[in-house]
């Protein structure tokens, strides 16, 4: 098969993009381009990069979205993937924060964003919910989950929560075996390598002179790196740990702020950690939203281009395994504790109950998240 023009799959993925509302619902349209459409991966190969996706961080829809472009075309595909189908949200993003920065004080505006703020309960809770039928299958991991919970109640660093349920669950699930691939995969080499060890030595350079040239803006970037180097689990994983070191440790933004820029990520396309566009926008301005979204994005990729090679064998450790399950349990609690964290600050009043118990009740029957999002804002301007 001739390898498709890296401006090709730009393309291909920025169309994608304009649309790619609700995270991984994404995957079966990425699918149908790369495999049906394209030709780039078959059926067996995109169900690789599925189960690549979810051993390391990162967003699942953009993960799978850079291993399509990967498989096209080698690191340079997946580059091109990346930053296709995160630019129109990126964008919008963009404009919705400015607009919120300088529109704050006007009535209506109030009003629309105390409807969204009872939609953002909603959402959480829902996360946890369904996470926690997912995953909390024998009473240690329910343990497990509630350590997460309290200990990000207390206004613990959910890190270290993190870290800690992921080296438990090691010893507590000793039964659990790695898994045994029948793909092979011998084109995946150590090109790829290569380009994620000389991709980690240009972000290194950059990230270092941007500390030179602003410290807070390299403080920002690599607060984003981190973030997204723990996000095991998906996209969710990043509102808790963003929620501590934005809100908490740096007081960057109050909580009701940082719900707000939750809100704007769900009338967008792409990933909820797009909310780093909001956050770096609300720190510093238009620098601030570019440094904090590349560096919230270039950790997981730069490790999808590593680990790929190396897949057959990471998947065959009982112990990753067991550390990966350990990761979404804690995510589990962690998702609960913000959502009752989130509803404590809240000034509820019958519109926003309503409109939280209408929105929960929509999510569970999995009416399309735009439109929950939506219908949440018009209700709030209205009875508000």
């Amino acid at each position: 098969m001739k390898r498709p023009a890296l401006w090709r799959i730009f393309i291909i993925f920025l169309r994608l993009g304009l649309t790619a509302f609700g995270g991984p619902a994404m995957i079966p349209y990425i699918r149908r381009q790369a495999v049906d459409r394209q030709g780039w991966l078959s059926e067996e190969s995109f169900a690789f990069g599925m189960s690549i996706t979810q051993l390391i961080p990162g967003a699942t829809a953009m993960q799978m979205a850079a291993y399509a472009g990967l498989r096209a075309r080698g690191a340079w595909g997946a580059v091109a993937a990346y930053l296709g189908f995160s630019l129109p949200a990126f964008a919008l993003m963009l404009v919705l924060s400015a607009l919120y920065f300088s529109a704050r004080d006007i009535v209506w505006v109030e009003r629309l964003f105390a409807g969204l703020q009872a939609v953002v309960i909603a959402l959480m809770a829902n996360a946890a919910l369904g996470f926690s039928l997912r995953y909390l299958d024998t009473p240690a991991a329910w343990a497990l989950a509630l350590l997460a919970g309290v200990w990000l109640g207390l206004k613990g660093n959910p890190i270290l929560a993190l870290v800690v349920v992921c080296a438990l669950a090691v010893f507590v699930f000793r039964g659990e075996r790695g898994a045994s691939s029948a793909v092979q995969h011998s084109a995946l080499h150590c090109d790829h390598r290569r380009a994620a060890l000389g991709m980690a030595a240009f972000m290194l350079v950059a990230g270092g002179a941007l500390f030179l040239l602003d410290p807070s803006l390299g403080d920002l970037a690599a607060l984003m790196a981190k973030i997204d180097l723990f996000a095991f689990g998906g996209g969710y994983v990043s509102v808790p740990l963003m929620l501590h070191e934005v809100v908490e440790a740096r007081s960057w933004l109050t909580e009701p702020q940082f719900m707000d820029g939750i809100a704007l990520g769900q009338v967008t396309p792409g990933p909820i950690v797009m909310t780093a566009t909001f956050v770096g926008y609300a720190v510093k301005g238009l620098p601030g939203a570019v440094a904090a979204t590349v560096a919230v994005f270039s950790p997981s990729l730069l490790i999808l281009l590593a680990t790929t090679p190396f897949y057959e064998r990471l998947s065959a450790s009982a112990v990753a395994r067991r550390v990966l399950r350990g990761s979404l349990i804690s995510l589990v609690g962690l998702m609960a504790a913000v959502a009752v964290r989130f509803a404590l600050i809240a000034q509820w009043d019958w519109t926003s109950a309503l409109i939280c118990a209408g929105a929960l009740a929509a999510l569970r029957l999995r009416v399309d998240i735009l439109w929950v999002v939506c219908a949440g804002g018009v209700l709030s301007v209205m009875l508000g």
